[in-house]
Formats: structure tokens, C-alpha cells, sequence
């Protein structure tokens, strides 16, 4: 089922930054605001010390998209922002403009839920300056932290091995906002449902929870709070059993769980969060195998990620279900992507002329003009992916070049390997043509495309290095723009 849904139900053109503004009045003052231009989204390193990043957000940027416009409201406060003069920073003129302003790019994006890889373009505007500037902001506050989300999450289901994982990081994330866009964001990566309701409502994710040790403390016996708690809820009986032993949890849990079996119902597991989880959830299952109770499940949380699930599998822990929290909505060991949006090309008489930004830093560096990603696919498996200006030809024959090292190259036959363009089109002359699909829909395309990356890759510590180069003739274009730009602040 997909749920349509607004994200933004009004205009959000103020969530940005004042001088993208102040560039927009200048651009215009200057008279270059409808100059075409293009700016390319992207990411420098993967996060995590991983091999792969997992792009998510798209949504959310249609959603803000179009919505986008400056209303009334929005000029009357710019009007009262003061340059240092105390003079109006804005003109009434370039106001009006702004308040007449509508979106008339055009967008390519690699679909949500799509492996990528640094230096590979997220997403490309074209259009007019002044459009393309005001986006900057909003389109990396959205792709920075969901894709960060998505890949953290992925990461923790590859830890678990197949087992469900839950999110219910609710209260610990970082705001509302940040909260429903985590909870999304986890369920695409891959988690199986989450705890927050409001995000299942919107994106038709399945919600889950069990009991806090709230709920035991309000009764003066432990087996009793089950009790009253299974009379409640009988179809979804997950007890919380560490809230003062959980050694004696377990057997309070089993004579209650004994209780509703007389009644023909079952309960469905418990839970432990804290303490020796391997240790503890081993003896549970054993005491519940002993019990007759082997279809209970033991559901595990207690500040978990990736490596320390990898720890418990190791160790032998009998867990089957994993709650995910704080770890995973707030990205803890990586609080963001890093994602940056620069100008790689302005249209000079029909022809799009590139641009690049120098830096000390070869990392820096950007890689100039319209950008599209040639994947190589190979038995199945991603094999190799060409970064290339889609206005130029490239033979049959492809070399591509390492962005950060010359020396490494790789060369690719059209002819002997599958390719599919990842960036497609998403927004023409400022309509949407893309059909979003549901969260669900996204979250199989994760497991797919993941389950055509090498093992190696995805590797927690130490991956693999996936291939991914420029392609040799824009190579060229890049070197040569480099050379160019370097002579002239010589001369």
C-alpha cells in the first residue's frame, strides 16, 4: 500500500541560510538571477569507516519542492532584517521578485534506497541561478541526515543477520522533525518496524512495542504486573523481565505465559534491557526451551549498534529480535554525512561550460559539469561504476580514472558488462515526474542493491574500496579545468 502523504503542507522557502539569500539579491541585482547553472549534490567519504552509502531523503525533497514559494509572510519577515547600516539588507524590488518566484528547475537524482559512493552526484539541479542557490540548504539538511540514517540502519541489520530489528529511538532523537525523518529513514535502511506511531501513520511502516519498567513498578509483584498486562494485551505479550532480576523475570514470565496457554492464547516473548545480554538471554532460552515455551521470543535492547550485535552473534546470544534506539536515530559514532552542493556548470549560449572549486585539499576538488553514474554490472554483482558528462560520447571501451589517485585505473567494455544510469529524472521545467515509490517499495530496493555489492565491501572493519572513477575523457576535461584555473591565479 502506498500512503500519500505532505510532509510540508506550506511553504518552508525560510529554511535556509541568509546568505544563500543575500547571494540570490546579488545574482539578481546583478542581473544573472535567471542565468542557467548547474549545481551537483554529493558526498566526499562514506560514513562509518564503511564501504557504501545508502541515499535517502527524495521524498521529502519533493515533498518540499513543491511546496516551495516565498508567501507573504515570508517577505514581511525578510523586510525586517537590517544590514549593519540599519538600512533594509533586502530591496523592495527584489522582494516582489521573491514573492513572484516559482520553482522551474529541472532535478536528477539517484533513486531512494540506491547504493552510492563518494565523489558519485546524489542529485543535479539545473536551472535558473537564483532557484538552484535557495535550494542548497534544505536539499542538504534533507539528503545529509536521512542518508546517514538509512546507512546506519543498513549496517545494523547486516549485523543482525536476518533477525527483525525494531527502532525506538523516539525519544532520544533529535527533535520532531528529526524523529519522524530517523524512523523513516531506519525503516528504508532496512529495520522492520518502529516504535513511532506518527511515522507509521505517514509512511506505512509497521509500528511495535511491548512495556516499560514503568508498568512492572506500579504493581507490588512482578509476576502479577505480567498478569495484568497479559489479561490486557494477549496478543502481543512481550514481557520486560529485568526490571529487579531477570533470572527470576524469566520464571515469573513462564508461569504467566503457562497461565494464558490454559486459556488457549500464547505469549510472545520477553525482553531484556540490560546487563549481560549473551549471558542472560542464553539462560532464558534455556529455561523457556525447558518450560515447553521454545515459540517465545527473546527481543534484546539496551544502547545497541552494529558492533555490538556482531559481539552478541559471536558470543552465541539467543536473541531473535533487536531494539534499536539511540545509536541508530542519532547516527551516534557519526553525528553527519558531510554532503556539500557545488556549482559545476553555468550555460554560456547553449553550451554548458564547467566550473570547479581548487583546493590544497585534492578531496576538495570538485568534479566539474553535468555528472551522470554508469554502473557496471557483472554475474549480478555491482562491478565497477563510471562517473561521466552524459553531453559527451564514450566508446564502447571505458577507462575510468580514481578522483583521488591517478595511478588507479580500471578499464570496462560495454559489450562484455551490464550498465544502468543510476541519476534519472525527478523534476522537468519545475513539474514533478516521479512517481515516489512506497517506503516499503524503497527498503526492498536496499536489500537488493546491497545484495549485489561484493561481501567485502560492506565489511564493518577495513571494506573493500567498491571501483568507482572518472571516466577517461572527462578525466581530461577535469585536469584540464584544473590546469586552466591554476595558470590564471598564477599569471
Amino acid at each position: 500500500m502506498k500512503i500519500t502523504h505532505d510532509l510540508y503542507t506550506s511553504s518552508m522557502a525560510l529554511l535556509t541560510d541568509l546568505y544563500q539569500v543575500t547571494m540570490a539579491h546579488s545574482y539578481w541585482k546583478a542581473g544573472l538571477a535567471e542565468q542557467r547553472s548547474v549545481f551537483t549534490l554529493f558526498f566526499r567519504q562514506n560514513p562509518f569507516s564503511g564501504g557504501y552509502t545508502i541515499n535517502c531523503g527524495l521524498d521529502y525533497i519533493i515533498d518540499f519542492i513543491k511546496s516551495f514559494r516565498f508567501s507573504d509572510d515570508d517577505i514581511d519577515y525578510l523586510r525586517t532584517i537590517k544590514a549593519s547600516s540599519g538600512k533594509p539588507m533586502f530591496s523592495e524590488p527584489f522582494l516582489a521578485y521573491l514573492h513572484d518566484l516559482r520553482f522551474n528547475c529541472d532535478i536528477d537524482a539517484a533513486p531512494e534506497g540506491t547504493v552510492l559512493f563518494p565523489h558519485e552526484p546524489m542529485l543535479r539541479v539545473e536551472g535558473p541561478v537564483v532557484q538552484a542557490q535557495l535550494l542548497e540548504t534544505a536539499l542538504l539538511n534533507i539528503l545529509n541526515f536521512q542518508s546517514l540514517i538509512a546507512t546506519k540502519s543498513a549496517r545494523i541489520c547486516q549485523a543482525a543477520k536476518g533477525d527483525p530489528v525494531m527502532e525506538f529511538g523516539l525519544r532520544r532523537a533529535q527533535g520532531i522533525d528529526g524523529a519522524i525523518a530517523a524512523s523513516r529513514a531506519a525503516y528504508i535502511g532496512g529495520c522492520h518496524s518502529t516504535s513511532n506511531i506518527l511515522a507509521g501513520k505517514l509512511f506505512d511502516i509497521p509500528v511495535s512495542g511491548t512495556h516499560a519498567h514503568s508498568w512492572v513498578m506500579m504493581f507490588e509483584d512482578e509476576k502479577e504486573a505480567f498478569r495484568r498486562y497479559a489479561e490486557s494485551m494477549p496478543d502481543n505479550c512481550v514481557f520486560l523481565v529485568d526490571t529487579y532480576d531477570t533470572e527470576q523475570g524469566v520464571r515469573h514470565a513462564i508461569e504467566v505465559a503457562r497461565e494464558m496457554e490454559e486459556k488457549g492464547q500464547r505469549a510472545l516473548g520477553i525482553r531484556i534491557d540490560s546487563g549481560d545480554l549473551a549471558y542472560f538471554s542464553i539462560m532464558a532460552r534455556r529455561m523457556l526451551d525447558e518450560a515447553g515455551l521454545g515459540y517465545m521470543k527473546i527481543v534484546a535492547s539496551n544502547d545497541l549498534d552494529e558492533h555490538i550485535i556482531e559481539s552478541l552473534k559471536i558470543q552465541g546470544a539467543a536473541i531473535d529480535i533487536w531494539g534499536v534506539g539511540t545509536k541508530l536515530v542519532t547516527a551516534f559514532d557519526q553525528p553527519a554525512l558531510g554532503a556539500v552542493y557545488k556549482l559545476s556548470a553555468v550555460e554560456k549560449d547553449g553550451i554548458w561550460e564547467p566550473r570547479i572549486k581548487l583546493s590544497e585539499q585534492q578531496i576538495k576538488i570538485n568534479n566539474p559539469g553535468r555528472q551522470q553514474i554508469l554502473r557496471f554490472v557483472q554475474d549480478g554483482q555491482y562491478f565497477a561504476d563510471a562517473i561521466f558528462d552524459p553531453d559527451r560520447e564514450h566508446t564502447t571501451k571505458v577507462s575510468i580514472i580514481d578522483p583521488l589517485d591517478p595511478t588507479r585505473r580500471k578499464k570496462l567494455s560495454l559489450q562484455e558488462y551490464e550498465t544502468e544510469e543510476v541519476m534519472i529524472p525527478i523534476f522537468r521545467n519545475g513539474q514533478c515526474m516521479y512517481d515516489s515509490p512506497s517506503s516499503g517499495e524503497i527498503r526492498n530496493r536496499v536489500a537488493t542493491q546491497l545484495g549485489k555489492l561484493h561481501s567485502g565491501v560492506k565489511r564493518f572493519i577495513n571494506p573493500h574500496r567498491y571501483p568507482v572513477g572518472l571516466e577517461a575523457n572527462y578525466y581530461k576535461v577535469k585536469t584540464d579545468l584544473i590546469l586552466k584555473m591554476r595558470n590564471l591565479k598564477e599569471s
